[in-house]
């Protein structure tokens, strides 16, 4: 029967996501917000299809850690130093800021005591990880400024709720060393920070050997275990010492941002964190309690006005004095106004402490559901009316640096980094162009970086790791495999979700060059015609031509093949036809050159210097 229950709640879960995502992201709401409306739906308030969501919500919430697990490959430590006043300056006076204003209105308004009060405020100081951040990565706002400001109070809330969980019980009386289970004093500290020096040994000296021999296996679904691995081992280790285990993903992804693995683990990873991030929405929809609103409108209306007036306010003033730019002070401030989802465990951990009553841990948990259910809707009306009044101005709020979290990729991605690909990449990075490198052989991976070479494991022929290679804002890829197959299936899932991108191939052979061809490649080069050519010349300087005439019948031996191999197009399936239709084309080649070797002015300058059209088939 408890199978039976599983697989129905699971049915539920995933059927309420397939209908209401795609008509919320229709009618411009966003996928948030979708799962929002779907958990209201499914939930006991509704259609009471589901009970009490608390189960799936502590599964979900491994979306979260997936979720930053994400961001931390995304954030090389160069980049996250450059963070580091927005973690740490701006995340410490917005949470001490939010928590001294809420937990004074809350004192003066309900009299709850002192200590309560603080409680409290330190609660709704939080703000929601997994709705902020999914909202701004699909529209795009994250590598603003608002966005990374946004990024970093968030960044050090999550680092905040331990001190927060440490504080709760001094509030309600009760001394660490009469708390149940874990560390207390100096040896906690010690184990804090032994663990986050392991994470940095591990991550520089074992996860690269392990990965590179899990490649070498070439068994897909290890990597993927190994990925998966990685995550819930850095939030058990996190959790295990009463830390949030989002912490700990988000640091083994930081570590793991310099490796050559860095777009696999993230091509793998998203699936999974899509799904729990979803789960995550919907059961926050369905823990909204409908009856308790429908007890106290007027009193959490209130409340979810005022708090997110509050904490508006607070941003707002801190984005001003931080000389945002105008419409990122806005965005800043509405992306941030809700309450969080640890505000659930720790209005949880209140009540068992008692520094909360029963009744007002009801009331928080609703406001907190509330709130986190209006952002998708604040930042729509940010993008509907606030944004477009400050775009294109000298205050946009779109102009990016390079301090982004979110990496917008290199104009030009090589697929395959053998000898071929080598001698392409080095001359775009000698003319100041950046690439990306994707190379699928763990061996040759590993030869290339030993030399300094910035390259990527991962197989190109998937649409998740393109699009994690920067595949959506290249303009060019430059396409080295010889296996025909393989450069085949890459050149299609290429045209299918990359349509803008413009692909440089290379053919093995003429019957490679054809497939290509075939496939709607526009630029194709075959791997050994110029360097033939270049042994032809050679040769015919030394048996007596001199270079000019042997320089005109190479060009000429070029341009005449080029003509014959798109002649003989149409008849490459037809192997008697194309032999037939050859032989032609050798004859007409053989009285060309003899009719150059003829020309007595072949010596003049016009005639092996004149300029020649641009050569879009090699």
């Amino acid at each position: 029967m408890e199978n039976t229950s599983f697989l129905a709640h699971a049915v539920i879960f995933l059927g309420a996501a397939v209908i209401a995502v795609p008509i919320a992201t229709r009618l411009g709401l966003g996928s948030v917000l979708g799962y929002l409306l779907a958990g209201v739906a499914i939930g006991p308030s509704a259609l009471g299809l589901v009970g009490d969501a608390s189960d799936e919500m502590h599964v979900a919430e491994f979306g979260v850690a997936l979720m930053l697990f994400l961001i931390g490959l995304e954030l090389q430590p160069r980049k996250l130093w450059q963070l580091r006043g927005a973690i740490f300056g701006t995340g410490s006076a917005q949470l001490l800021l939010s928590a001294a204003a809420i937990a004074g209105l809350v004192l003066a308004l309900f009299e709850p005591g002192w200590r309560s009060a603080i409680a409290i405020g330190l609660i709704l100081a939080l703000s929601s990880t997994a709705i902020v951040l999914q909202s701004l990565s699909e529209k795009g706002l994250l590598k603003t400024q608002g966005g990374r400001s946004a990024f970093g109070v968030l960044l050090f809330q999550d680092i905040a709720v331990i001190p927060i969980l440490a504080l709760l019980p001094l509030l309600a009386g009760i001394p660490a060393e009469a708390q149940e289970g874990g560390l207390s004093g100096w040896r906690y500290g010690v184990a804090v920070i032994g663990t986050i020096a392991a994470f940095a040994i591990a991550g520089r000296y074992l996860l690269g050997p392990l990965l590179r021999l899990i490649a070498g296996s070439q068994v897909r679904e290890m990597f993927t275990v190994t990925a998966l691995l990685i995550v819930f081992a850095a939030a058990a280790v996190m959790s295990w010492l009463d830390l949030s285990p989002a912490l700990g993903t988000f640091l083994a992804g930081v570590l793991l941002a310099e490796s050559e693995f860095r777009h696999e683990l993230e091509a793998d990873i998203q699936p999974f964190k899509g799904l729990l991030l979803g789960l995550f929405f919907i059961a926050v929809g369905a823990s909204l309690n409908f009856a308790l609103i429908a007890e106290y409108p007027l009193l959490l209306l209130g409340l979810v006005m005022g708090l997110v007036l509050v904490k508006f306010g607070v941003l707002f003033a801190l984005a001003r004095v931080l000389r945002m730019s105008k419409g990122e002070d806005w965005l800043f401030a509405l992306s941030l106004a809700q309450a969080g989802e640890f505000g659930f465990v720790l209005v949880s951990f209140s009540t068992q402490i008692q520094v909360l009553d029963a009744a007002a841990g009801s009331l928080l948990v609703a406001l907190i559901a509330l709130t986190m259910a209006l952002t998708p809707i604040l930042l729509l009306i940010y993008e509907q009316y606030i944004q477009p009044r400050f775009i294109g101005g000298p205050d946009s709020p779109l102009v990016t640096d390079h301090g982004a979290p979110v990496d917008s990729g290199s104009p030009v991605i090589i697929i395959g980094y053998g000898r071929f690909g080598q001698i392409v990449g080095r001359l775009l990075n000698a003319c100041g162009f950046g690439t990306t490198l994707l190379e699928r052989n763990a061996e040759q991976l590993d030869l290339v970086r030993r030399y300094g070479i910035e390259a990527y494991y991962g197989d190109a022929s998937r649409e998740d790791l393109l699009r994690a290679a920067g595949a959506g804002n290249a303009r060019l890829v430059i396409l080295t495999l010889s296996d025909q197959a393989a450069s085949l299936e890459i050149v299609a899932q290429l045209q299918k979700y990359f349509p803008h991108l413009t692909i440089l191939a290379r053919a093995r052979n003429r019957m490679h060059q054809y497939a290509l061809m075939e496939a709607g490649v526009q630029y194709i080069f075959r791997e050994t015609v110029d360097s033939a050519l270049s042994i032809g010349q050679k040769a015919l300087e030394l048996l007596g031509l001199s270079p000019l005439r042997a320089r005109r019948a190479a060009r000429r031996f070029k341009q005449h093949d080029q003509r014959m191999l798109e002649s003989l197009f149409p008849y490459w399936r037809n192997e008697s036809q194309h032999i037939a239709q050859t032989r032609i084309y050798r004859e007409q080649l053989l009285q060309a050159l003899q009719e150059d070797r003829r020309d007595k002015d072949l010596h003049l300058d016009h005639y092996w210097e004149e300029a020649q059209p641009q050569e879009k088939k090699q």
